[in-house]
C-alpha cells in the first residue's frame, strides 16, 4: 500500500469536508514477543498493525480522531467525526501546524536483517541467556527470559505541505532470576535493546549481570541514619533524569508547575553536569528524522556545565510561549495527540572511572536500586527507597536494603563532585556513574 500517497490524499479529504487545516499521522508495522521460562517456550506472539490519527482545525478549534480500519468508508467516517467534534471544542489561536519541510540527518535506524533471522534463532537466544544465568549455584529460580523485536514506518502529512516518512526497527532480549539463601530471596535482571540485531550484547554478558545483581544483594545489613556520599550507578540514573525531564517540559514551565520555570540561564547544577537531548544519533533508540508532528529533531544542550539552557516544546506549546518548536513533540502511537518528551536524553561523561569514584569515597552508599518517584518535577523534592552497597574507606563492604534517601533537586545537582567515564549511549535515557558529595540517608 502507498501509505505516503494515502496520507496526502486524506489531508485533502479533511479540507474538502470543512477543515481549514489538517494533519494525518500514520503507522504501519509488526511486532514479535517470545517468552521463555525454565527452558520451555511459554508464549510466542506476533502481530501486524496499521492505523491513522487525524487532527482537524476549524477556525482555531481542534479535534482528533483515529482508526485502524483503512477501508474507504472507515476513513471517511473518521474524518467526518473529527470535523464534527471540532465544532464543539474551544477555539485557541495557538492551535497551529508546523511548516518546516526539512528532515534531520540521523544515520541508520532500520535493520532489514531482523525480519530475516529465523524464529528458532530468536527462541534459542532467549533460552540460552536463561540457561547461562542459572549456571551459578546461588541462583535458584528463573523469573523468565524473553526476546522481542519490531519494525515500523511512520508517515506524516499536513495541509502546510509537509509529507514525510521514515522506517525504524528495534530488538531486545533479557532475563530475570532469583537468588536464595535460607529465607532470603533476591532478584536480579538485565536486558539489552538495540536498533540493529548485530549490536546486541552477548547472552553471556547479560546472564552474568542478571545473576550478579541477584546474589550480590544477599545478606544485606542496615546502617544508621546519617549524611553521607551517594554514588549513583547508571542503572538508577532515571531517578534523577526523570525529574529534570519533567521540569523542562515547556507546558509545565508555562503553567509554573516546574521547579525550573524561572531558572533559565541560571546555574542549577555543578559545573561537572552537562545534559543533552539528541534526536540525531545514528542507531539511537530515541532517534528519528522528525518529531511526532513533523518538525526536524535536533541535538540540544539542556544544561551546559551546570547552567540551564533550554526547555522542550512542541508546536502548539511553543506558540503559546512565543518561541519555536524544539522538535520534541512525542507520540506513543496513532491514537494519541502530540505530547512533549526527549529523544536520547543523557548526562555527558566525566573523566573518572567508577572504581576511582568508589576508591575516593570515605563513607557512603553505592546506589543500585531506587523505589518511589525520584525528583518531583513540580517542587524539586527528592525521596525514595534505596538499596545498594555500603562503601567504607574506598572499599565496597556489604549490601544494604531498606534505606531511604532524601533531598532537593538543586541541592543534589549542585553537590555532584565526581562524574564517571562509563556513559552508555546505546541507552536513550542515561547517565554515567556520578557522586553526590553529601545526601541524607535514612536507616536504623
Amino acid at each position: 500500500m502507498d501509505y505516503k500517497g494515502l496520507a496526502e490524499q486524506l489531508v485533502k479529504k479533511c479540507l474538502a469536508r470543512g477543515a481549514d487545516a489538517a494533519e494525518v499521522y500514520m503507522e504501519s508495522g509488526r511486532n514479535l514477543s517470545i517468552r521463555v521460562r525454565n527452558g520451555e517456550v511459554e508464549t510466542v506472539q506476533q502481530s501486524a498493525s496499521h492505523g491513522a490519527g487525524f487532527r482537524v482545525f476549524i477556525k482555531g478549534r481542534m479535534a482528533f480522531s483515529s482508526t485502524n480500519d483503512f477501508s474507504e468508508e472507515a476513513l471517511d467516517n473518521t474524518i467526518e467525526s473529527g470535523v464534527r467534534f471540532a465544532a464543539n471544542t474551544t477555539p485557541d489561536e495557538n492551535n497551529i501546524l508546523p511548516e518546516n519541510k526539512g528532515i534531520a540527518k540521523v544515520g541508520e535506524l532500520f535493520d532489514p536483517r531482523i525480519s530475516q533471522i529465523p524464529m528458532d534463532k530468536k527462541i534459542e537466544l532467549a533460552k540460552k541467556v536463561e540457561k547461562l544465568a542459572m549456571k551459578d549455584a546461588r541462583i535458584t529460580k528463573s523469573s523468565g527470559a524473553g526476546y522481542s523485536d519490531g519494525e515500523g514506518e511512520i508517515f506524516l502529512a499536513n495541509s502546510n505541505g509537509l509529507s514525510k516518512s521514515y522506517r525504524m526497527s528495534a530488538c531486545s532480549f533479557g532475563v530475570s532470576v532469583v537468588a536464595e539463601k535460607g529465607d532470603q530471596k533476591s532478584t536480579g535482571g538485565e536486558s539489552c535493546s538495540r536498533r540493529f540485531f548485530g549490536d546486541l550484547k552477548s547472552p553471556e554478558e547479560i546472564a552474568e549481570k542478571a545473576a550478579k545483581d541477584a546474589y550480590e544483594m544477599l545478606d544485606p545489613q542496615m546502617v544508621k541514619t546519617q549524611k553521607a556520599s551517594v554514588i549513583f550507578d547508571p542503572d538508577v540514573a532515571r531517578s534523577i533524569l526523570g525529574g529534570i525531564l519533567g521540569a523542562i517540559n515547556g507546558e509545565r514551565v508555562l503553567q509554573k508547575a516546574s521547579f525550573l520555570a524561572d531558572k533559565m540561564n541560571r546555574k542549577i547544577a555543578s559545573e561537572l553536569v552537562t545534559i543533552i537531548d539528541d534526536g540525531t544519533k545514528s542507531k539511537g533508540l530515541g532517534s528519528r528524522p522528525f518529531d511526532g508532528e513533523g518538525v526536524p529533531v535536533q541535538k540540544r544542550i539542556i544544561i551546559d556545565k551546570g547552567t540551564l539552557k533550554g526547555f522542550l516544546y512542541n508546536t502548539i506549546v511553543a506558540k503559546r510561549a512565543g518561541v519555536k518548536s524544539t522538535g520534541n513533540a512525542s507520540r506513543s502511537g496513532f491514537t494519541d495527540l502530540p505530547g512533549i518528551s526527549a529523544h536520547n536524553f543523557y548526562m555527558e561523561a566525566g573523566r573518572h572511572s567508577p572504581n576511582e569514584i568508589v576508591k575516593t569515597t570515605k563513607n557512603g552508599l553505592l546506589l543500585k536500586g531506587v523505589t518511589g518517584y525520584g525528583i518531583n518535577p513540580v517542587n524539586g523534592n527528592f525521596s525514595g527507597g534505596a538499596s545498594g552497597f555500603w562503601v567504607k574507606n574506598g572499599k565496597i563492604t556489604f549490601p544494604v536494603k531498606g534505606l531511604t534517601i532524601a533531598g532537593t533537586a538543586l541541592e543534589m545537582l549542585n553537590n555532584i563532585d565526581m562524574v564517571g567515564n562509563d556513559l552508555d549511549l546505546n541507552r536513550s535515557f542515561t547517565a554515567p556513574t556520578f557522586r553526590i558529595r553529601l545526601l541524607q540517608i535514612g536507616g536504623k
